[in-house]
């Protein structure tokens, strides 16, 4: 391993000076809701689940949209490698939640060790990974170079860097060109990253997008003949995945429209839904909450889906969406990919860097509507429910793009079996 940059090395005396600190700052984390009280020990690297025997596959993301990309290769390591035991790794409390419900039988799901010697050495001590995957941006440098010191092989899937990342990286350019090189092998999520690491002396092997590859979001079916028997043909206005400031702007974009659609709002963080639904009523809607039991039945104007994993079964219900993270300056998007599977139309924001290449492809087909000036979310919310032709073709074509942009995996799937033990 080459000489270890400076700017790392007192980044690693300093993890491990503040370590100590690690409990009590985990139990604030945990008493504000950010921690999982029953489960700090997994964020202090004692492991809450022994070790499978044999060779074990170790995926890491940190958040809900990246720890979900792993699915495609999760099940194609069961599916073609049933022999390796597989560790899934986030740091998030919904995360965790999600994977319970979507893990393929016998993966094993434990939160990610915070980034200190000692936690780390625990983690890595029980699990011993024979291969570790992580996808996106999770670079955390005690844990990567004390894994491959332990000679755990390193992928980095779907690489991605936001501009914000580029510029703090300029700052410590050697730290950047030392973590990338910690991996046997990088594929990046678009051309812009690719440019990047390479631009680090860093060999990069392709470009792949895991969340081009994912399956439509899941839904209960039994909930969803409920929900729409609820509706009783009502259309439809989908706020998703909507944050502080959106729902508002959402809701007046619905306004004075006849016949009024019925707005479901659910919101990015559940936790907000008291928070949203008084923020609706504040305009004079009536508003239903589904995590307090209630419906939409006829009378309610404005239902706040605030319950974990349903997303699915609201774009289903959706005759038209306005994806959240876009419409207030300082956020960059959430996945479009999720609603244009189904077909749906979408009308995003302006602020969806994080998806900067997928939105161009929508833009170009076209298939998306983007709200770039004030009235435009208005004007295009009533063009689609007033349409309902233009809103179905506009799904299709967002449909097709997704379909043409699938990654194959084949290849990148050929050079992780290299960096696996033979089975």
């Amino acid at each position: 391993m080459s000489v270890w940059p400076l700017s790392l090395r007192l980044y690693g005396a300093g993890m491990a000076l503040a370590e100590p600190l690690a409990p009590w700052l985990l139990a604030r984390r945990a008493g504000r809701g950010k921690e999982d009280p029953a489960r700090l020990g997994e964020r202090l690297g004692r492991a809450g689940a022994p070790r499978p025997e044999g060779p074990l596959v170790w995926l890491h993301a940190v958040s809900v949209g990246e720890s979900l990309s792993h699915l495609p290769l999760l099940e194609r390591f069961r599916a073609e490698r049933p022999d390796l035991g597989l560790l899934v790794t986030s740091g998030t409390r919904t995360s965790a939640q999600l994977l319970a419900r979507r893990l393929p039988e016998g993966a094993i799901h434990q939160y990610a060790p915070v980034d200190a010697p000692a936690a780390v050495a625990r983690f890595l001590d029980h699990w011993r990974p024979d291969l570790g995957v992580f996808v996106e941006s999770e670079l955390w440098p005690n844990l990567l170079r004390a894994a491959r010191a332990r000679g755990t092989r390193l992928a980095l899937v779907g690489a991605r860097v936001s501009a914000r990342s580029v510029s703090g990286w300029a700052r410590a350019p050697a730290a950047a060109a030392a973590l990338l090189g910690l991996f046997d092998l990088i594929y990046a999520q678009d051309l812009e990253t690719r440019a990047w690491i390479e631009a680090q002396g860093v060999h990069v092997s392709g470009q792949l997008d895991l969340k081009r590859l994912a399956d439509p979001l899941p839904h209960d079916e039994a909930a969803l003949a409920a929900v729409r028997h609820q509706l009783a043909g009502r259309r439809v206005l989908l706020a998703a995945s909507t944050h502080p400031g959106e729902e508002a702007l959402i809701a007046d974009a619905g306004a004075g429209l006849e016949p009024a659609p019925l707005l479901i709002v659910v919101p990015r963080h559940p936790e907000r839904g008291a928070e949203v639904a008084a923020a609706l009523a504040a305009r004079g809607l009536k508003v239903a909450r589904r995590s307090q039991g209630e419906t939409p039945d006829p009378e309610v104007q404005a239902y706040v889906a605030d319950t974990l994993g349903e997303l699915g079964l609201f774009y289903r219900l959706a005759d038209v969406v306005v994806l959240g993270g876009s419409l207030v300056p300082g956020l960059s998007g959430h996945n479009p990919l999720e609603p244009a599977r189904l077909g749906l139309a979408v009308i995003s924001g302006p602020h969806h860097d994080a998806f900067a290449e997928v939105y161009g492809e929508l833009l170009a087909a076209p298939a998306v509507l983007i709200a770039a000036r004030p009235g435009d979310l208005a004007a295009g919310v009533g063009a689609l429910l007033a349409d309902p032709k233009l809103a179905k073709a506009l799904g299709r074509r967002a449909q097709a793009v997704v379909e043409a942009g699938r990654e194959a995996l084949d290849a990148p799937w050929a050079r992780l079996q290299r960096l696996l033990p033979a089975s």
